[in-house]
């Protein structure tokens, strides 16, 4: 990261620190990715004012502030307003913007209600925004107790967030700068964090896996059905040589986590052209239907221990119509979400989801999905992660990649599961770590301990089990016992043993006793010693 995006980071990270002791990490989070973004969307525009009047930058933005504020005194307000809307999709007046709010706050005059209406006239803008403030409650009991705390708190979070200059800051470093804040709530978050976040390591394997073959692709589609903060497919940008043309499609069924999604998709430069997301639930509706509905990559990290219906009206549903009349366990949708990624994905494309291991040997109706997918070559490949790798569970995980209509029916197995450092809670995979799953995945051929490439064949002699162990044994080998050296060993224990009691029946015989109990229980010692 840039330095740039150091001092970028330990601006954002302070406005937290106004928040934290307040609230969770969980709710603190909202109010602190909101604000900034609310920043960017100010800033962004004011910038965008200026050069519609000057063709050219402003050299601050409180000089653009004074330009915007005499601008919409003339007559040419309203065609001003009209072009600004055409190219940034919302408005603002010149008291709804950040600056304005900051010399507020300086002046201790700052507004909620002003604020609030701030955020209702971008939301108000565009479709694109609807909604997207509804979490960031300025009245909320958290930040104080009454109006003035209240007041105070936000002000103060909009001062130490005016040292953020996001305007001069590249796309990529303010973007990674906000992934970096969406992390480190996640680790202070723990278990809720796996409505939001996936780590690093996870990420970028699952990252560069779907994006292997489709680097040079202009237009590339990703799909993320369960996209969280939309970190997966954003990831994918650092892997493809036309980052600018991707075009994302994710929904998230949290009211919040999707809204984090959307501003976390603008920090990142993606034109409002190239997202497609949306509010729902992934299993219950599908979707997308009605627009581009298969996609070259397909990642995916779906909620842990989920449950669904599973309706008999399922088995109509052409996601999941083919798989021998069987459905994903009501308790387990592990399956139910696999198929749908998969249902979603191009012919020449490539799937990846994080899962828990059970579904590698689990029978029922989940051995019978997993027997048509292997018959019909759709399992590519089965990495074992670490445990301990994810905020929401400790439990091992595994990646299933998986490709349609390929000719061959072998599944390459990985075994990453010591591939970690431990810090702090967590354990974490390091980049030598991904490189070297990513190698092992690229060069598919089985390697000792490490990776294994199993025929078909094999796996239908293991009755269509896939857990890992079966084809990859990592065990160490015992080291041979010197059956000599063990011997003397224990001749020179047992002389060690017999002159130590020696030794203590010396000093147990000297003793003396004044009292009758003390004297036998210590002569039952002796006897005890000498072996009597």
């Amino acid at each position: 990261m840039m330095t740039e995006g150091k001092d970028l980071l330990t601006v954002l990270w302070s406005g937290a620190d106004v928040l934290r002791g307040k609230m969770d990490a969980n709710e603190y989070k909202t109010y602190l990715l909101g604000l900034v973004f609310y920043k960017y969307l100010s800033d962004s525009y004011l910038v965008k004012v200026y050069d519609l009047l000057n063709d050219a930058k402003p050299d601050s933005l409180d000089e653009a502030q004074s330009v915007y504020e005499e601008a919409m005194k003339s007559d040419d307000a309203t065609d001003l307003l009209e072009e600004i809307k055409n190219s940034m999709h919302y408005t603002l007046d010149p008291d709804m913007t950040y600056i304005s709010m900051l010399n507020a706050a300086k002046n201790n005059l700052f507004s909620r209600e002003k604020l609030q209406a701030a955020f209702n006239r971008i939301e108000e803008s565009d479709e694109l925004f609807n909604g997207l403030f509804a979490d960031v409650d300025l009245y909320s009991n958290r930040l104080g107790t009454g109006d003035q705390k209240q007041s105070a708190t936000i002000a103060e979070v909009i001062k130490v967030l005016d040292g953020a200059d996001l305007i001069h800051t590249k796309g990529d470093v303010l973007g990674n700068a906000y992934e970096y804040l969406i992390g480190q709530f996640a680790s202070e978050t723990g278990k809720k964090a796996g409505e939001f976040y996936t780590p690093h390591g996870p990420a970028q394997i699952l990252c560069r896996i779907v994006m292997v073959g489709q680097e040079q692709k202009k237009g590339l589609q990703v799909y993320d059905p369960c996209m969280g903060s939309a970190s997966l497919m954003l990831s994918c940008r650092n892997y493809s040589k036309e980052p600018d043309f991707i075009k994302y499609y994710g929904q998230e069924l949290m009211p919040s986590t999707y809204n984090l999604a959307r501003m976390n998709m603008f920090l990142h430069g993606v034109l409002p052209e190239n997202q497609h997301l949306r509010n729902g639930d992934t299993l219950d509706a599908d979707w997308p239907t009605d627009e581009e509905t298969e996609f070259d990559a397909v990642t995916m990290n779906r909620p842990y221990s989920a449950n669904w219906s599973a309706a008999e009206g399922f088995k109509q549903d052409e996601r999941f119509m083919d798989y021998g009349g069987k459905l994903a366990p009501k308790s387990k949708a592990d399956y139910a979400f696999l198929l749908h990624g998969f249902y979603h994905l191009k012919q020449t494309g490539t799937m990846a989801i994080v899962l828990p291991h059970g579904v590698l040997f689990r029978g029922a109706a989940e051995g019978t999905i997993r027997q048509i997918l292997l018959e019909n070559g759709s399992i590519y490949a089965v990495i074992g992660l670490p445990a301990n790798m994810f905020y929401n569970t400790s439990i091992p995980t595994c990646i299933i990649v998986l490709k349609k209509h390929r000719e061959g029916r072998d599944v390459l197995f990985i075994d990453a599961s010591k591939l970690y450092e431990k810090e702090k809670k967590q354990n974490v995979m390091q980049e030598k770590h991904i490189d070297h799953v990513l190698e092992l995945y690229c060069n598919r051929v089985s390697v000792d301990k490490e990776a294994y490439l199993a025929s078909f064949e094999d796996i239908k002699a293991n009755d269509y089990n896939l857990n890992i162990p079966r084809y990859i044994d990592t065990g160490e080998e015992e080291p041979e016992i010197d059956l000599h050296q063990l011997s003397e060993s224990i001749k020179t224990t047992n002389r060690e043993i017999k002159e130590g009691n020696a030794v203590l029946l010396e000093m147990l015989e000297d003793l003396t006793f004044s009292k009758q109990e003390t004297k036998d229980a210590v002569e039952e010692l002796i006897s005890v010693l000498r072996g009597v």
